[in-house]
C-alpha cells in the first residue's frame, strides 16, 4: 500500500504558505475533514495560520454529519471550540451569500467526495466557485482522493434538461475524478473567472481504491458509514427513486435493498440473465428504523461485494429496478420532490435522463431483454476521457 499526502497536510510547504498568508480564511469541512492524526481541519488551519480563520462552512448534512437526506436543511450555527461561526450551505440557501462571504478573502474547500454525481459535496463546491467568483474570493481545494477510483466510469451524461442538485452540470453517475479535478473542469467548462488553486495530494493514483491509501475512513455523511458502501452508492443511490428500500434506518445503508412486497428468490432467480460481475446475491430480511417502511419486515437482497474491481454498481441497481418492475406489481416510481426539483419525477433526476424509466416499461412488457436493459447504462468512456484530459491532476 502506499501513503497518500492530502492537500490538508501540505499548509506548510511555502508555495501553499503564499496562497494563504495574510488573508481571512473560510473552511468549508464537515467531520470527515481530517488529517493522518485525525485532527479536524479547521484545528490543522488554525494552527498553520493563526488568527486567519474567521468562519466556518458546512455542507449537506451539516459539520457533524447530523441531518438525514433530501431537503433535512441544517441551521446555521457556532463551532464552540474555535468560536467561529457555521454557515450552513444546505439551508435557506445553497450558494455562499454575500454576507457570509464578507468577513473572507478566501475560501478553502476541504470535503471527502465519494466519487458519485448525485453526492452534493461537489455542487456545494461549484456554488462556492460561483460565488466567490461574484464576491472577488478566492478558493482553495485541499484535494482528497476519490475512495472509488479513477479509472471506471458509469452512467451516460446528465442530460441538460435535468440538472438538480444532484445534477449541476453534465458528468457521468461515477466520474473517476477528485474534487479538485472536478473544481478545474466546473471553472473551465463554465467559464468561471474565479481565482482558483487545488492543492493536490502526493502519492494518490487513479488506480487506487481508498482502501490502499493507509487512511481512516471518516463517513462523511450519515449513511456512508463503510468502503463498501462507496463502492455499491453510485447504482444503489438510484433506490431513492422507487418505493423499494435502500437500507436506509439499517446499518447497512445502500447494501442491502428490499420491501414487504418482494420476494427474494423469485428476484434473484430473475436477475441471473444479467451475469452481473463482482457481487453474491444473498436473500435477507431487515426491519427499517426509518424512512421507506419503517418499522416493517422487508424482504430483499443482500448484497456482499466479492471483487470490487469488476463490480459495475449502476448495472447492478438498473438490473434490480427492472427485474422488481417485472416481477412485483406493487413497484412504482416516486413522486417528487426530490432535492428541490418539485415536477420531475426523482428517479428521472436521479438518473439524469427520463431513459430508465422508458427501457424499464419495456422490459416490463417483455420488449427487451437483460441486454437490451443494459444499454441504458452505458458511459461514452472516450469521449469523458477526452473531455477531462486537461483537467487531471494525477497519472
Amino acid at each position: 500500500m502506499t501513503s497518500v499526502t492530502l492537500g490538508l497536510e501540505r499548509l506548510d510547504e511555502p508555495w501553499v504558505r503564499e496562497i494563504l498568508e495574510n488573508r481571512r480564511l473560510g473552511l468549508l469541512l464537515n467531520q470527515a475533514s481530517v488529517d493522518c492524526e485525525l485532527k479536524l481541519a479547521a484545528e490543522v488551519v488554525l494552527q498553520r495560520f493563526p488568527g486567519q480563520l474567521k468562519a466556518l462552512f458546512s455542507p449537506q448534512h451539516g459539520i457533524w454529519g447530523e441531518q438525514q437526506a433530501n431537503m433535512i436543511e441544517t441551521d446555521h450555527g457556532v463551532y464552540s471550540p474555535l468560536q467561529l461561526p457555521v454557515y450552513s450551505l444546505y439551508s435557506e440557501t445553497r450558494r455562499p451569500s454575500a454576507a457570509m462571504l464578507e468577513s473572507i478573502d478566501c475560501l478553502i474547500v476541504d470535503l471527502q467526495d465519494v466519487g458519485t454525481r448525485v453526492y452534493t459535496f461537489i455542487w456545494t463546491m461549484l456554488e462556492v466557485l460561483r460565488a466567490c467568483e461574484a464576491a472577488g474570493k478566492r478558493v482553495v481545494i485541499l484535494d482528497r482522493p476519490n475512495p472509488i477510483g479513477g479509472e471506471v466510469f458509469e452512467g451516460p451524461i446528465l442530460e441538460g434538461d435535468y440538472l438538480s442538485f444532484v445534477g449541476s452540470w453534465p458528468i457521468p453517475m461515477r466520474h473517476g475524478l477528485t474534487m479538485g479535478e472536478l473544481a478545474r473542469l466546473f471553472a473551465a467548462e463554465s467559464n468561471l473567472q474565479v481565482d482558483l488553486h487545488v492543492i493536490p495530494m502526493i502519492g494518490w493514483n487513479r488506480r487506487m481504491h481508498f482502501a490502499e491509501c493507509q487512511r481512516h475512513w471518516i463517513w462523511p455523511s450519515p449513511n456512508m458509514p463503510t468502503l463498501t458502501t462507496t463502492l455499491v452508492y453510485p447504482g444503489q443511490v438510484l433506490l431513492e427513486g422507487v418505493n423499494l428500500s435502500e437500507g436506509r434506518g439499517t446499518t447497512r445503508p445502500f447494501e442491502v435493498v428490499g420491501a414487504p412486497f418482494v420476494d427474494a428468490y423469485r428476484w434473484i432467480d430473475e436477475l441471473a440473465a444479467f451475469e452481473l460481475q463482482g457481487v453474491r446475491l444473498l436473500p435477507t430480511r431487515f426491519k427499517p428504523t426509518f424512512d421507506k417502511w419503517k418499522d416493517e419486515s422487508c424482504q430483499g437482497i443482500d448484497i456482499r461485494v466479492t471483487d470490487a474491481l469488476q463490480l459495475r454498481s449502476f448495472a447492478l441497481t438498473v438490473a434490480l429496478v427492472a427485474t422488481a418492475a417485472k416481477l412485483f406489481p406493487e413497484f412504482c416510481w416516486l413522486d417528487p420532490p426530490y432535492e428541490y426539483e418539485f415536477i420531475k419525477p426523482p428517479i428521472d433526476i436521479l438518473f439524469g435522463s427520463d431513459q430508465l424509466r422508458r427501457r424499464v416499461s419495456q422490459y416490463k412488457l417483455g420488449d427487451c431483454d437483460a441486454d437490451g436493459m443494459m444499454h441504458v447504462v452505458s458511459c461514452d468512456t472516450t469521449s469523458w476521457q477526452q473531455r477531462t484530459a486537461n483537467y487531471l491532476m494525477y497519472s
